[in-house]
């Protein structure tokens, strides 16, 4: 039998969700600072901020609720046309989400909240609305009669009937209904009947349990959502019924029987009631699932094999069902990994905002293919690549607007964040339109610091390239933003640690671009099983071409060049025996495995390709952590260890190792390549 949440997991639910409303608090009042007179925004902040309130209350988090309630009068007054959306207090009121943020991170085991900083954002808060009464409690000012109750939207008003029934753990789990009966009066003028049919007699009462239920009557300007909302955090435990009457003033709407009825289902609710449509899992628990999924995928490449050898049509039959089971269950199980970056991207806006303000520059943020999926593991390790990108463009290649002005350009500067899909990966590019590089600075500045050497003869992305290295900084004087060395390297050693590579476009004067190719999963990829030798390596699949023959006298025909014909082109291959030192025989024919690369179309030449495989990546530990060409290893069917290839890198190392093919066919730029963004 299932155990009802307990009062922490309650807790823990309403820290969750009060950091998404967070989230959203952030993302109105950023894009209330671009649209001040938008009342659409300014709800949406405001409902944020009711929720957050309420349902603080209601748990126990009375210092969260308390100080979220002055912040919610002021836009209550904001609502009102009482105040103006000045940046003044849309800084504010930003400040005040991160210090919610502290504070709930405080309730959660963190570190303590700063109680002087909340006393400085009310001070700066009352110069906005007025004094703030010390001994004020949360909701004191919305929970008036029904005259001056706060409503939180424009229109009409109209009549809700709502049908409360809490569940009988509620009391037990730390939830308190009485709060959430102040909400709604807070949103306008309620009416409440008690519903006593669950209560048992005196003598069997347990005081744990809650026996009421309420008929509420609310007439408000309030949406449906805004209703919703006030349940939110005990809406799987209680039956919650909100049907629209007919508005209270206005022409006629209709029989109220005609009218759209919202329900929020809990696990007591109507049979008309629509199930849930989603959960929240820990990431724990989703990491346990992919791991069994993976060694599950070992042991299916076993029994594959073993039905192989076994020659028996049974077990081959069983094999092959096995598979695709496998096959459905793995493609599931990472699609659920696949998250869209959408809620990444849109942190940044902070970032821009707030550096926007303290640079004097006047920027603008444009997201495209924020709806690009990719594994939450690599998303998870995104933050600090992109954080130092997007500062480096804010403080080294955005001008200020009067040089932009001096320079023809718009005073106001477009910085863009995007991302795509490539095969097996994904491509996020970081973009701006600022000075872009001077490569003969970065040269010269490279040979001041010791980073190269003065005969070094270096092309334009060479010299580009250097601003990845350790200790490279083009500032003079270290600032809180820059001057150390330390920003762009992280972005290099980030992404070399997610098997990704790194290129940067340059257009001196009109802007730089970094362009991110990460893969798609760092779990399970389809791979391509080939042998040299005794050993075993498998190929990314997406990356893969074609295969075709390589004999003798194609060798003999290119005089010792390593180049193929392959469909009218000539492609260069790498003979993986002799770049990795394996012992083998002398083969009459061999193979070449084409694959699309960053620097165009290579070969690789193998023994023999043994087909499609399904890859479970294992890294390979610290003591490899610097092979470069290896992206790690899976085991196969008959326990034996297969390295993982990285062509790019295979590409890269190989041909630079070549006196004769020092630098490989220049790569064409991402844009004609993919179609990518700008």
């Amino acid at each position: 039998m299932t155990q009802p949440p307990t009062a922490d997991q309650y807790k823990q639910a309403f820290q969750e969700e009060a950091r998404e409303l967070g989230a959203e608090l952030e993302a109105a009042l950023l894009a209330l600072d671009g649209d001040r007179a938008n009342l659409d925004l300014v709800g949406r902040a405001f409902r944020a901020l009711h929720t957050i309130k309420g349902s603080g209350s209601m748990f126990g988090f009375d210092d969260v609720a308390s100080f979220t309630h002055h912040l919610e009068n002021a836009f209550d007054e904001l609502r009102k046309g009482k105040l103006e959306a000045t940046g003044e207090l849309i800084a504010l009121a930003l400040a005040a989400g991160d210090q919610i943020k502290a504070m709930l991170d405080e309730a959660a085991g963190g570190g303590p909240a700063d109680a002087g900083r909340s006393e400085e954002i009310l001070a700066a808060l009352g110069r906005l609305t007025g004094p703030i009464e010390p001994g004020e409690r949360p909701g004191a000012r919305a929970a008036q009669s029904s005259e001056g109750a706060a409503e939180p939207e424009h229109g009409p008003p109209r009549q809700w009937r709502i049908r409360f029934r809490p569940g009988p753990q509620v009391l037990a789990q730390g939830a308190n209904p009485l709060p959430l009966l102040s909400e709604l009066n807070g949103l306008g003028a309620l009416e409440a009947r008690a519903d006593l049919s669950r209560l048992p007699a005196l003598g069997e009462l347990d005081p744990e349990l809650c026996y009421l239920a309420w008929d509420l009557t609310l007439q408000t300007r309030a949406p449906c959502e805004a209703l919703a909302d006030v349940f939110i955090f005990i809406q799987d435990s209680s039956e919650i019924e909100i049907e629209a009457l007919l508005p209270v003033a206005g022409p006629a709407a209709g029989p109220a029987a005609e009218q759209p009825a919202a329900v929020r289902p809990g696990n007591r609710a109507p049979q008309s009631a629509q199930p849930a449509r989603s959960i929240r899992v820990s990431a724990d628990k989703l990491d346990q699932l992919i791991n069994v999924v993976g060694e599950l995928v070992t042991v299916q490449a076993r029994l594959s094999a073993q039905a192989a050898r076994s020659q028996d049509p049974e077990i081959g039959e069983i094999a092959e069902v096995v598979e695709r089971l496998t096959g459905e269950l793995r493609e599931n199980s990472m699609s659920i990994r696949m998250l869209p970056l959408r809620t990444t991207f849109e942190r940044f806006r902070r970032l821009v905002h707030d550096l926007s303000r303290e640079l004097r520059k006047d920027v603008e943020l444009e997201i495209e293919g924020a709806d690009t999926e990719l594994d939450k593991t690599v998303i998870d390790q995104l933050n600090d690549p992109l954080v130092h990108l997007i500062r480096n463009s804010m403080d080294h290649g955005i001008e200020t607007p009067e040089v932009r002005r001096r320079g023809g350009k718009l005073p106001r500067a477009r910085l863009r964040l995007s991302a795509q899909h490539s095969g097996a990966h994904v491509l996020i590019r970081v973009s701006d339109d600022g000075r872009g590089l001077d490569a003969e600075a970065v040269r010269a500045r490279a040979l001041e610091q010791g980073l190269i050497d003065g005969s070094a003869r270096l092309t334009e992305a060479e010299a580009c390239a250097l601003i990845l290295q350790p200790g490279f900084s083009t500032a003079r004087q270290v600032t809180d933003l820059s001057g150390r060395g330390v920003g762009l390297d992280v972005v290099r050693r980030n992404i070399e640690a997610l098997h990704g590579t790194i290129e940067i476009l340059n257009r001196p004067g009109a802007g730089l671009a970094v362009t991110l190719r990460l893969p798609l999963t760092l779990a399970i990829i389809d791979g391509l099983l080939v042998r040299v030798g005794d050993a075993h390596f498998v190929l990314p699949l997406a990356n893969s071409l074609e295969c075709v023959e390589l004999t003798r006298s194609d060798i003999e025909r290119e005089h010792g060049n390593r180049l193929a014909h392959v469909r009218g082109e000539l492609v260069p291959y790498i003979r993986l025996s002799e770049h990795f030192g394996l012992e083998r025989g002398c083969a009459e024919r061999e193979q070449i495995m084409v694959l699309e690369t960053e620097y165009g179309r290579y070969g690789f030449v193998v023994d023999q390709v043994l087909g499609d495989h399904q890859t479970v990546i294992k890294n390979l530990g610290k003591t490899y952590r610097g092979v470069q060409e290896i992206s790690g290893a899976t085991i196969l069917g008959d326990g034996t260890v297969a390295l993982i290839l990285d062509p790019h890198r295979l590409v890269q190392n190989a041909f630079q190792a070549m006196p004769e093919r020092r630098t490989p066919r220049t790569p064409r730029p991402a844009r004609e390549r993919e179609g990518s963004p700008a």
